[in-house]
């Protein structure tokens, strides 16, 4: 059953996702070749502590961190180890909060370094594809006309979309109705109405569409070990129209302080 917000519980988890924007930010003020995974999720784990909220993906399920890092093929929930970065890597840090019993979720790929032509590509495609699917939660739209818009963009590029995983309604629980496929048919799936408010994330893949889990129960890998992208926003209906709650100005910013390209992107003024 999906749980439609009011405007106060919609302004309840803009706090929330904008914790995860922050924590976000010092990602990107740290992350680079030598650093590690684990040494990011401290970061994390103290600065969401700080902000007087809890971070939500430690224990969830029995997840033992903070953070999701998932390095060159892993598409999602990768465990925060002690292997370095390397030049050359993308990182997916996915991140959640609870505060105030709402949730914050979202995620951002990073470059390491010089990246490959074809990397910048698929980060280039992956994040145009969110806005994309941003662009079509508006009242009167049907969840499938989100998912068509990013599989659209994605596999007009030759990449694969992920279907074992999806995006998510959000509030009080992590998981909330309706789910949100990054594919579907136009016209199809639950309305969008007002006060809905949900993840969207494309998980793209370079190649293949499929995926497997890896011995430890939570990494996500692509099945022919190409490279994965993902980017994830909440956001909301209101006024009929899509409010991106969250936000990677904040990163970016600190990417743009450090020299990087930080590949900013703004919502699309019309879909076709």
């Amino acid at each position: 059953m999906v749980q439609l917000k009011s405007k106060e519980e919609i302004e309840i988890m803009r706090q929330s996702a904008l914790i995860v924007s922050r924590t976000l930010a010092l990602i990107a003020q740290k992350i680079g070749p030598g650093v590690t995974p684990l040494l990011l999720d401290k970061i994390a784990f103290e600065y969401i502590k700080d902000q007087g909220a809890v971070p939500a993906f430690l224990g969830f399920n029995g997840f033992p961190n903070s953070l999701c890092i998932s390095v060159n093929e892993a598409v999602v929930h990768g465990i925060p180890g002690k292997k370095e970065f390397q030049e050359g890597d993308i990182v997916s840090v996915d991140c959640g909060v609870v505060k105030n019993n709402y949730y914050g979720d979202h995620a951002y790929t990073f470059a390491i370094g010089d990246i490959t032509p074809e990397m910048k590509k698929l980060l280039r495609i992956t994040k145009e594809s969110l806005y994309l699917g941003i662009a079509q939660t508006v009242v009167g739209n049907r969840i499938g006309d989100i998912g068509h818009a990013i599989q659209a963009h994605a596999e007009s590029n030759g990449y694969g979309v992920v279907r074992e995983l999806v995006g998510h309604g959000l509030g009080t629980s992590m998981h909330e109705d309706p789910q949100v496929p990054n594919y579907g048919k136009r016209g199809s799936g639950k309305k969008i109405v007002e006060g809905l408010v949900i993840a969207i994330e494309p998980m793209i893949n370079m190649r293949t569409k499929d995926v497997e889990m890896l011995d430890d129960d939570w990494t996500i890998v692509t099945a022919d070990r190409k490279p994965s992208a993902h980017f994830e926003h909440d956001v909301a209906v209101v006024n009929g129209k899509p409010d991106i709650l969250s936000t990677f100005d904040y990163l970016e910013d600190e990417l743009e302080k450090r020299g990087m390209d930080a590949m900013r992107m703004t919502m699309p003024l019309s879909v076709h």
